[in-house]
């Protein structure tokens, strides 16, 4: 699995995530799974295991690069604070539970639902519609059933749920720099018990030989969580420098066209 070729493949990803994480508030995982499945497939990692194994090993990745994310974000003093402590616990619930039926689907149709997430989630980053502000900030419950909600769908599609919590931020009337920022606080709790359960759920595949915790694939964690790390800050620094939504237009359609040969190599 490691060799020099396999290395630069995980470091240029890694960088590339790092950068999108800290820029939009989400975890990569659109970018993640399609790529890391790829590489995973040519270094021969069966297919009925190389999606859970991307989706696990994504969930890793993302605690390193939310936590690069927040890091940057609290020293603008962007993030709520109070709303991630609210959805906390709905957030760790849905997204552990998720894992255990995700477990149990076949890598092709893990595929398919990712890919539809995806096609779904580029269309309206590319649409770049704001949803109607409430102008008022919802209750405790309300934040714990949404929080649950939210991970378990990035639990599936192993995400940081960028994609799903900043616009749930947004109906609450919270500025979107704001809403990024928090977002990325509330990928943290999500990839932590995403993985967890990844690894639980995959644990008969942990294997010394080819250095894997359950669905996690250490090489491709470090190496990539590292570069990830090293790039979220500048993501961050964009965000106050640049128009945000016509990167999310130009970014918008690339989640889209790595699914669709995720799906492709696995038929």
């Amino acid at each position: 699995m490691l060799d020099m070729q396999t290395i630069i493949y995980f470091l240029l990803l890694g960088s590339f995530v790092g950068v999108i994480s800290g820029l939009f508030g989400i975890g990569g995982g659109g970018i993640i799974v399609p790529v890391l499945t790829s590489i995973f497939l040519i270094n021969g990692i069966s297919e009925s295991n190389v999606v859970h194994m991307a989706l696990g090993t994504s969930m890793a990745i993302i605690i390193v690069t939310s936590i690069s994310s927040v890091r940057a974000q609290q020293k603008k003093k962007a993030i709520k604070w109070d709303i991630v402590k609210n959805m906390t616990p709905g957030i760790i619930v849905g997204t552990f539970v998720a894992t255990f039926i995700a477990s149990k689907l076949d890598s092709f149709y893990l595929s398919i639902i990712f890919s539809i997430f995806m096609f779904y989630s580029s269309i309206q980053m590319f649409m770049g519609k704001k949803p109607k502000p409430e102008n008022k900030i919802f209750s405790n419950k309300t934040h714990f059933f949404t929080g649950g909600i939210i991970g378990a769908l990035s639990s599936l599609v192993s995400i940081g749920g960028g994609i799903l919590s900043v616009p749930y931020l947004l109906i609450q009337n919270v500025d979107i720099k704001k809403a990024i920022a928090t977002s990325s606080a509330i990928g943290f709790p999500i990839a932590v018990s995403g993985t967890l359960g990844y690894i639980i759920n995959g644990w008969a595949n942990t294997s010394i030989d080819t250095l894997t915790l359950g669905f996690v694939n250490i090489s491709a964690f470090a190496c990539v969580a590292i570069a990830s790390f090293l790039t979220a800050p500048i993501g961050v620094m964009l965000v106050h420098k640049i128009n945000v939504n016509l990167m999310k237009k130009l970014f918008s359609l690339v989640p889209l066209i790595l699914s669709i040969k995720m799906i492709s190599s696995l038929i």
